[in-house]
């Protein structure tokens, strides 16, 4: 790894760094995404068992996401810049925000989950791949 991925909230008042590389990038357009970026996806860098260190106090909310599985929505109480996600039942998991970092265009999606109900605006790299819902794990 180059060097570790930093980033935050627009205001500075939550603050992250992490040292490993993504084992996956990608864009999400389902429905809750859509909503909660106020745009056609939303787009993913997520992190298993990687050395995190959080700066700040986050707000959070849980949402079911289209598989069960809970999702711990984290964003700034200040700015309400949204940041990142965990999942209380796979701690090891961390997921930032691609639009939160420090490098954004350290982000290259590799996939995109849910185009089933993609808005039609809303266009995907050529070279990612597509799965109507989530890829099978």
């Amino acid at each position: 790894m180059s060097h570790a991925y930093t980033g935050g909230c627009a205001c500075r008042a939550i603050r992250y760094e992490i040292a490993a590389e993504p084992v996956e990038s990608n864009d999400c357009q389902c429905r809750q995404c859509q909503r909660q970026s106020g745009t056609g996806h939303s787009s993913y860098l997520s992190f298993v068992g990687a050395p995190v260190t959080v700066e700040g106090k986050a707000s959070t909310w849980d949402v079911v996401g289209e598989g069960g599985t809970v999702k711990r929505c984290a964003f700034c109480p200040t700015c309400g810049s949204p940041v990142y996600l965990t999942f209380p039942d796979i701690p090891d998991l961390f997921i930032v925000r691609a639009g939160s970092l420090d490098e954004p265009g350290r982000y290259q999606p590799e996939m995109v989950f849910w185009h089933s109900v993609a808005q039609p605006w809303d266009h995907v790299p050529p070279e990612a791949r597509t799965y109507e819902k989530l890829p099978p794990r």
